[in-house]
């Protein structure tokens, strides 16, 4: 009975302190990351077009749609269990 005991608490300690991002975490990485990634494709536009303003439209329209399925993919892989322990 005791070692059934000690190993229900110890599953239980290990359910407490499991990490699990809140959705304000995941999307601040989100924004963070796009910030980076469309500076990353405004300049690689910008190098292929030599043009500024389509460089510009080009990363910043993508931020949007890129924000938002990054914080999607984010708030899926929250859920998933696999590779957590």
């Amino acid at each position: 009975m005791l070692v059934a005991e000690t190993l229900i608490n110890e599953k239980a300690k290990v359910r407490q302190t499991e990490v699990r991002e809140k959705p304000v975490r995941s999307l601040l990485k989100a924004l963070s990351w796009r910030i980076t990634g469309s500076l990353d494709t405004i300049l690689l536009s910008w190098l292929f077009t030599q043009n500024v303003n389509t460089a510009l439209a080009i990363g910043l329209s993508e931020v949007l749609t890129k924000t938002l399925l990054y914080y999607l993919h984010e708030r899926a892989w929250n859920r998933v269990r696999f590779g957590t322990g």
